[in-house]
């Protein structure tokens, strides 16, 4: 059981995926413009290979500079988790820096640190973005380990322009402690500290940080680079409260949001489109013209946009987002398949429709050609039959889905195994679900576009 605990810490399941499959192409279309994916590796503090893409207009400007935010994975993500930011910043003129940290993904690495090595893996990054001529600010966008990564970085680089942190933890130890009650592990109090005191020495060991360094409070204080929270009012793995005390302690610019579902739900449309406005606000994007013709009016209700805020320009970038329900989890969006059928590693993953989120929300300018319906619990094989493959996209129902609960639904090493975490009361397997759930982007891309 302690074992079990300590791997749902430094050794959840690791995302094992096809980058040509999981991806953005090399060169794709949105909203009517072309963009590219350039992959890269760069070498981390430790010596570790990093696995990086980045996505930016093709062809590249040659006479300005754009902003960039880097997104930040979760414990058992990957860069793929980062399809729907390339769809919601991208039309923006923002572009998208994403890495599979080390000990995640295809990186280098054993073990993830939940932040603490991973802030390292940043700061290469930052370094990296730093000395191109054609990134002017840099943002950070995190969810859960990805969100304390940012956060622990933000506190040491005040050159951050903003930062979003979704489901962030306050204070790892906290956060183990209130994991004990989630999976009812009925042991008097003193013992649980025992044996958290134990695996705190046996992480130190094996990953190489103390468990007790990962405050967010500590750094949250001394932080004045402008964030946006966001946390899910039924979290039960990283309760809410979490955000609150770190928004409480927050010495810069701050606005929280909290929305319905739990810490693996979709998000919903309202925190995507705030989550445009705010790197709209801090990043100051260059202006293109429009693609898309303003077919809404969005109320943004009590948000403050700012005196230079350009607001026909915000109606411009989200006119382009477009509501869309879906009861399935996920953070990313994959990427166009040239041919006709659908692979059966990929038709094992399209399952449910996951949320693309603003990429869901795309104003359709063509037609959608065939079925683009994803499969349920027991995909069967499916054929696409779009006249354009180049705008058949995949999307796999999100690595954010992490070990707190149920994890990446990308395929797992043969040496991985799910946590066996039971509720007492009801059986319930909290654990990994086994499950891949997933949908295609020109299934996502008809989303987006639908």
């Amino acid at each position: 059981m302690i074992e079990q605990f300590i791997n749902f810490i430094i050794r959840p399941p690791r995302a094992q995926y096809d980058p040509d499959q999981y991806l953005w192409e090399k060169e794709f279309t949105l909203a009517g413009r072309t963009y590219q994916r350039q992959d890269l590796e760069l070498k981390n503090s430790r010596g570790y290979t990093l696995q990086c893409s980045h996505y930016l207009p093709s062809p590249l400007p040659e006479d300005i500079s754009l902003p960039c935010v880097v997104y930040c994975h979760g414990n058992s993500g990957c860069r793929a988790d980062a399809n729907e930011a390339v769809v919601i910043l991208l039309p923006s003129n923002i572009t998208v820096f994403t890495l599979d940290f080390s000990g995640s993904g295809l990186s280098d690495g054993e073990h993830v640190s939940l932040g603490w090595h991973e802030k390292d893996d940043l700061k290469m990054v930052v370094s990296h973005l730093k000395s191109n001529k054609l990134v002017s600010h840099i943002g950070l966008w995190g969810r859960s380990m990805g969100a304390v990564t940012s956060l622990l970085y933000g506190a040491e680089d005040p050159s951050i322009a903003g930062m979003v942190l979704d489901s962030a933890f306050s204070n790892l130890y906290d956060l183990m402690m209130e994991l004990a009650d989630v999976y009812k592990i009925r042991l008097p109090k003193f013992t649980v500290k025992m044996a958290v005191q134990y695996m705190r020495r046996v992480i130190e060991k094996k990953a190489k940080f103390d468990i007790m360094d990962l405050n967010c409070l500590l750094v949250a204080p001394k932080t004045f680079i402008p964030v946006l929270l966001g946390h899910g009012n039924d979290d039960q793995f990283i309760q809410p409260h979490h955000s609150d005390l770190i928004s409480e302690s927050y010495a810069g610019d701050k606005n929280i949001i909290k929305f319905d579902g739990d810490h693996n739900s979709s998000r919903p449309q309202f925190f995507y489109n705030s989550i445009s406005i705010f790197f709209y606000n801090v990043l100051h994007p260059p202006h293109t013209p429009r693609v898309c013709k303003l077919e809404k009016y969005f109320d943004f209700g009590d948000l403050k946009t700012g005196s230079a805020v350009n607001e026909s320009l915000l109606y411009g970038i989200l006119s382009s987002l477009q509501s869309a329900t879906t009861d399935a989890a996920s953070s990313s969006s994959a990427p166009p398949n040239t041919s006709n059928s659908i692979t059966a590693s990929v038709s094992e993953l399209i399952s449910k429709v996951a949320p693309v989120t603003a990429a869901e929300s795309m104003i359709r300018e063509e037609p959608k050609h065939g079925n683009n319906e994803p499969g349920h619990d027991e995909p069967a094989d499916m054929k696409d039959e779009q006249n354009d493959p180049t705008e058949d996209y995949f999307s796999y129902c999100s690595s954010t889905r992490e070990s707190w609960g149920r994890c990446s639904t990308l395929v797992l090493s043969d040496e991985e195994s799910y946590p066996d975490f039971r509720d007492d009361d009801n059986g319930s397997e909290v654990g990994l679900s086994q499950n891949t759930h997933s949908c295609t982007p020109q299934i996502m891309f008809d989303l987006l576009t639908s």
